[in-house]
């Protein structure tokens, strides 16, 4: 659905750079070649006809790029904010695991070496 959505609003990107063109500007434009070839509409109606597009094209391109983002965030398992990051539960001393050394620790000093005998 996400690469679906994303190849319409590639369309209609391509759409609104091809009727951006054609509009007539200050000085002049593609249009202009038009104008005279265009005898049904007129010129005013192909401009009005041309702007409506134009402003539907941007509309849908704006509907479409929101409608994405919130697929692609529904369908998302990485959280969005700290908020939604899960904490991990306090330790209770109770179900602490043990870690006390597995090495007996002596109580007392070993005994001296007596004098006679001999050491290695």
């Amino acid at each position: 659905m996400y690469i679906f959505i994303t190849i319409l609003i590639v369309l209609a990107a391509i759409l609104m750079i091809f009727a951006v063109l054609v509009q007539k500007s200050k000085g002049g434009g593609l249009a202009s070649g038009f104008a005279s070839s265009n005898q049904i509409m007129g010129v005013r109606k192909t401009t009005d006809f041309l702007e409506k597009f134009t402003w539907t094209l941007a509309g849908a391109i704006i509907f479409l790029s929101i409608l994405t983002a919130k697929y692609t965030a529904s369908h998302s398992h990485i959280p969005q904010s700290q908020i939604e990051v899960e904490q991990p539960a306090p330790l209770n001393p109770a179900t602490a695991p043990n870690v006390t050394p597995e090495m007996p620790i002596p109580s007392q000093i070993p005994a001296q070496p007596e004098e006679g005998t001999p050491q290695e």
